[in-house]
């Protein structure tokens, strides 16, 4: 039995080799090689492997010289064999560096192997490029994650990608994008510490770390991106709000205020700075504060609505730290300093009764305005 499976062997690998001489059918000379491999007893065998390989490439260069000539091709059969090389010659290497009975491992084919699959290269980026724009994100993530593979493999040993190849930040930053667009967070953080050396688009790799850290429930890895990302970039619109929000949420008002403080240090003017730190006071309770940078950022933009309902709320809520016996005049002079803040909200955000018509209602109410008290209780009635 065992001599007529190494008969049969021979055969498949002899048929394999003159399929290859004639350049013709080589898909059939791939097959007899794969076949060989389901048998366990064959998968050590390096000569099936690099006739494999020489099939795959065969078919690739055929591919290569059609397109060179302006013929119409496959394209994505043309990248998967380019894919597939790469598969099977890492495949190769490693059985070819297995160590001898003395420990030594002596690879055979790795040198020229390596060499070929080096020229070869560019084109697993293309071919993930391909992918990406036809919105197949998982198949392009495979190639872009081939292309950064070659750094680990021993097969390039030497090459020292991650150093010498200037694209890998690019490719890698792809490959993140990948991951994001698959909304998998593992994907997402494979390959981020490469991305981010692509500094063109560092901003949106460290939007998707953060987005990722935050689906996987790491919240102190999630902080610790979006202050990274608002550092590098602090008047981007995605990493100061979130930072905020972060500490706001949690309650840590004096973080929150700290944030604020970095960003006005960077622009004085930024209204989103100014805006954040009026509700930064506000949450501290420091009202006469939050009433100030309300004024200085109407001044600047009198059209923002949230600013007005924020200044009426640091008024209103001066007015409960007074005493109803003893305060009576400053607690109307605070209602009526309160009135022009609310109404002005009301009228630039009208949709936003549930915030606005309760306020009034407080200040119509206590400056005994009755046409404009009964107008809000309907509201609020009906």
């Amino acid at each position: 039995m065992m001599c007529a499976q190494l008969s049969a062997q021979r055969k498949q690998i002899g048929d394999a080799k003159t399929i290859l001489k004639s350049g013709k059918n080589c898909e059939q000379a791939e097959k007899l090689m794969t076949d060989l491999l389901k048998d366990s007893a064959n998968l050590q065998n390096k000569r099936i492997y690099d006739i494999w390989l020489q099939a795959v490439e065969k078919q690739y260069l055929d591919i290569n010289e059609k397109m060179y000539i302006k013929q119409q091709v496959d394209t994505v059969k043309f990248f998967n064999l380019a894919k597939r090389m790469f598969t099977v010659a890492e495949r190769l290497d490693s059985i070819d560096a297995l160590p001898d009975k003395k420990g030594k491992s002596h690879p055979e084919y790795r040198k020229d192997n390596a060499a070929k699959m080096n020229t070869y290269r560019p084109n697993i980026y293309y071919g993930g490029a391909h992918h990406l724009k036809k919105g197949d994100f998982k198949t392009a993530f495979d190639f872009f994650e081939t292309y950064l593979d070659c750094d680990r493999q021993p097969l390039f040993t030497g090459y020292d990608y991650m150093y010498k190849d200037p694209k890998m930040g690019e490719v890698a930053y792809w490959a993140t994008y990948c991951g994001y667009r698959l909304n998998d967070p593992v994907l997402i953080l494979r390959h981020a510490a490469t991305a981010q050396r692509d500094d063109q688009k560092l901003e949106y790799t460290l939007q998707y770390m953060a987005e990722a850290w935050d689906k996987l429930d790491d919240d102190s890895m999630h902080i610790a991106t979006l202050w990274q990302g608002f550092q590098k970039f602090p008047k981007s619109n995605y990493f100061f709000p979130r930072l905020i929000d972060v500490y706001n949420t949690r309650g840590n008002y004096v973080m929150a205020d700290s944030v604020v403080n970095e960003a006005l240090a960077i622009d004085s003017l930024n209204e989103l700075f100014l805006f954040a730190k009026s509700t930064a006071m506000l949450n501290m309770k420091k009202y006469d504060e939050c009433l100030k940078y309300c004024d200085q950022l109407i001044s600047v933009n009198p059209n923002q609505a949230d600013v007005y309902y924020t200044a009426g709320l640091a008024c209103l809520s001066m007015v409960q730290r007074m005493d109803p016996r003893k305060d009576k005049k400053q607690m109307n002079q605070m209602y009526e300093k309160a009135r022009p803040y609310m109404e002005k909200y009301r009228k630039l955000a009208p949709n936003e009764a549930d915030k606005w018509a309760p306020a009034l209602y407080r200040i119509y109410f206590n400056l005994n305005m009755g046409k404009q008290f009964d107008e809000i209780d309907k509201l609020l009635k009906r």
